[in-house]
């Protein structure tokens, strides 16, 4: 492997990673609700799994192994934007609040997890 692909690959693992910690900070900040908390752990499990599947990825014994492995991380990436678009909604909707977590701090995915998804697809190609 060049120096160059080397150092891409441990840039998307340390952008999975900071990814990752922003989501679980973003968590914390949720108002202790059972949908927030049952969202939370789905959220912060996704979000860890991602960086996880793509350093498997990289250690894979095959071509076929690193693409179904790239594959689930994108489907990770694509669950956890699906999860926190509904827990923004909720949060913007309840009570009408205008303050409101959502108002006040975006969801930490925004286009960091985009592009970790655009990356992930362009390793598979």
């Amino acid at each position: 492997m060049t120096e160059n692909k080397k150092q891409k690959q441990y840039d998307l693992e340390d952008r999975t990673f900071n990814f990752a910690k922003r989501v679980r900070a973003f968590v914390k900040r949720l108002p202790k609700t059972i949908a927030n908390i049952e969202d939370g752990k789905q959220v912060i499990k996704a979000s860890g799994s991602v960086g996880a599947n793509y350093i498997e990825a990289n250690e894979s014994l095959s071509n076929k192994d690193f693409i179904m492995r790239v594959k689930i991380s994108k489907k990770d990436i694509f669950l956890l934007n699906i999860t926190l678009f509904y827990v923004l909604k909720c949060a913007q909707t309840h009570r009408g609040n205008k303050n409101t977590i959502a108002t006040r701090n975006p969801k930490p995915s925004g286009p960091d997890s985009d592009s970790l998804y655009q990356y992930l697809g362009a390793t598979v190609t």
